[in-house]
């Protein structure tokens, strides 16, 4: 398994691969053709945003438990929305609420990362696009999502997708296992689950949503939360785990006054 960072490096936006515990600067893209240059020391280094997609493909209600604690049915199909790139932000970097919003909630979610162009790729073909797994909080304001009836401004803000730490490869995904997803708030546990209760599962996402839309390299695919979505408060930390990936950490800013 390679783990795949993307730090600040002599004022310089740099990928790194983590292998055996080693790290060494990436020469190249790391979606095409790329080499790993000189070794560099594990630590100290900012972490940043482990790649910046065109655009973030969440899915909303994909599993059962989390449908049953928002009072809704089951779906039939995947409901996707887009979350904007100008909402990421990576490790350490604070989510900052927007005053006058009303509920925010962290929502714990594990992240697809896709290799090459996707375009109406079968279930069966799927795992040939997925480059790596990341860890995301599709943070989300619930009364803007109630009053709208659909998600681009409820998810859409600022700083309203942490992404991270890192890329991690050649996780198996597909397995009756499941890959685990947390979500902690200062230390306490609030969400705790597997991806095996997922409604639909990622190479079925992976074939709906190309059925729809290209999918480029580095795009992601946010798979969805479990049950225990609560609201947050300036002050908190929220963690974000997902199995194999890592941990991606974020603290809560003080609420600042939306711009009319």
């Amino acid at each position: 398994m390679k783990r795949f960072y993307r730090i600040e490096h002599n004022g310089t936006p740099r990928h790194v691969v983590e292998e055996n515990k080693v790290w060494r600067l990436v020469e190249g893209d790391i979606f095409g053709e790329y080499q790993t240059g000189d070794q560099i020391t594990a630590n100290g280094h900012k972490l940043l945003a482990p790649i910046v997609p065109s655009k973030i493909v969440g899915v909303g209600l994909n599993y059962k438990d989390h449908a049953a604690e928002q009072n809704k049915p089951l779906p039939d199909e995947p409901l996707i929305f887009l979350k904007p790139s100008s909402a990421i932000i990576g490790p350490g970097e604070p989510i900052v609420l927007p005053e006058g919003i009303g509920r925010v909630d962290h929502e714990a979610e594990l992240g697809v990362v896709i290799g090459s162009q996707a375009w109406q790729v079968s279930e069966e073909d799927a795992p040939k696009y997925v480059f790596g797994l990341t860890c995301v909080n599709d943070v989300s304001a619930r009364v803007l999502q109630a009053k709208d009836g659909q998600f681009t401004r409820a998810k859409g803000f600022d700083t309203f997708a942490p992404l991270g730490p890192c890329i991690a490869t050649g996780i198996p995904y597909d397995t009756p296992d499941g890959i685990s997803v947390e979500g902690w708030v200062n230390g306490t546990c609030r969400q705790q689950s597997s991806t095996r209760e997922l409604i639909f599962g990622i190479n079925k996402l992976i074939e709906f949503i190309t059925a729809v839309m290209t999918l480029m390299p580095g795009d992601i695919i946010s798979t969805g939360t479990p049950a225990g979505v609560a609201p947050l408060q300036p002050g908190d930390s929220v963690t974000i785990k997902v199995g194999g990936v890592g941990e991606l950490t974020n603290p809560v800013g003080l609420a600042v006054r939306v711009k009319k």
